[in-house]
């Protein structure tokens, strides 16, 4: 198949991962803004890049781009994208998006302008009046950013974050992609031992496993273009297959805690249906009582703060608290994300190094500690 562009799209802050996952995908990287990675790609490799991309939320077709300073120029724009190329006589092409600095705000009518030139492009290509959109499902996503227009068809579907294994999961989880960024900015390896001791759903634990055996992290889960007819069906089943086969062995072990019976019990649970028992142990254990039984290691937690605790009294306790107690792990490193602006002063020492992430809109800080200081 012809060279393709698409966006991966992203969460704030990951941008930069996610290129580089690109790059080592074997992509050509055309450019990034807030949340949006845009390159170029065989399109028989939509298959393999939803099932690979670890710390995107979208892959997304780039159908065109026009300039959008006003209603009748968009529409034009849209009218002239080759929709045919992607969407079938009879098939499906609901429409949703995003306008940013840009003269159209009204998102309604966005829609309702993008879905009649696309409407009005397919009616033409196909001799059609009336379109039935009763079979395939293409999910047409439209942004406007200061005043130019990209259009695209989604092909992923559930966002790439929901890989299947946590079908439940703790009151106000941690996604996925920003778990396995986490991880991966704390770099997992074999002979030093991976904790976190406030593990919620398990997630943070999950992820450094999968990084760490190269497990995609779509491989048991669908994707939207699995409906696509002019993809073969056999490149995703080879894709999968690639996948399987690149899995790798390794002595990687974590260890994910949680002071609550009921988090141990989901992330147990988690932990199974992610295929990651072999590596991780997970067990109720308060987080200001851990020891590092002579051995190195690395923290890497989200605790608790902001919305997911009654009072901000009760964080500040906390965040004292890890201080105190981190302090004592000797040779250990610390990774802690937190909304918390400041937690550097409540926790009683300033970090080596700060990386601004969001969880979802939530803006947090990742705090890195790479050596103890008494």
């Amino acid at each position: 198949m012809e060279k393709q562009t698409f966006i991966a799209t992203c969460l704030f802050g990951l941008e930069k991962l996610v290129g580089e996952e690109l790059d080592a995908l074997g992509c050509t990287r055309l450019g990034t803004i807030d949340g949006r990675v845009r390159f170029e790609a065989p399109a028989s490799e939509i298959p393999w890049l939803n099932i690979n991309l670890r710390y995107a939320e979208r892959l997304l077709i780039e159908v065109g781009r026009c300039p959008a300073p006003d209603f009748d120029t968009l529409f034009e724009g849209v009218r002239s994208m080759p929709w045919e190329d992607y969407i079938g006589r009879n098939d499906q092409f609901p429409v949703k998006g995003h306008s940013i600095k840009s003269r159209l705000v009204s998102l309604p009518d966005c829609q309702r302008i993008i879905k009649k030139a696309a409407a009005k492009r397919l009616g033409g290509a196909y001799g059609l009046e009336y379109l039935p959109e009763a079979g395939v499902k293409y999910q047409i996503e439209f942004f406007i950013f200061k005043d130019e227009a990209s259009l695209m068809i989604d092909t992923s579907g559930v966002p790439l974050h929901k890989r299947g294994y946590r079908p439940v999961s703790t009151e106000a989880p941690l996604r996925e992609t920003l778990a396995a960024a986490m991880a991966k900015i704390a770099r997992p390896r074999e002979n030093v031992l991976f904790r976190d001791p406030m593990c919620g759903s398990g997630t943070i634990a999950i992820e450094a496993a999968m990084i760490m055996t190269n497990t995609a992290p779509g491989i048991n889960r669908g994707f939207a273009a699995e409906e696509f007819p002019w993809l073969d069906g056999k490149l995703w089943d080879d894709a999968r297959d690639r996948a399987i086969d690149a899995i790798a062995e390794t002595e990687f072990e974590a260890y994910a805690s949680d002071i609550s019976p009921e988090a141990v019990k989901i992330a147990a649970e988690n932990v199974r249906r992610a295929g990651m028992a072999k590596h991780i142990k997970v067990f109720a254990e308060d987080a200001l009582k851990i020891k590092t039984e002579g051995r190195r290691g690395t923290i890497v937690c989200n605790p608790p703060y902001g919305e997911r605790l009654s009072t901000v009294k009760e964080a500040e306790q906390l965040y004292r608290a890890m201080g105190r107690h981190f302090a004592t792990l000797d040779s250990w490193q610390i990774y802690v994300l937190t909304s918390d602006d400041y937690f550097e002063r409540l926790y009683g020492r300033r970090a080596d190094a700060v990386r601004r992430l969001y969880n979802g809109m939530i803006r947090c800080n990742y705090y890195q500690f790479f050596k103890n200081r008494h």
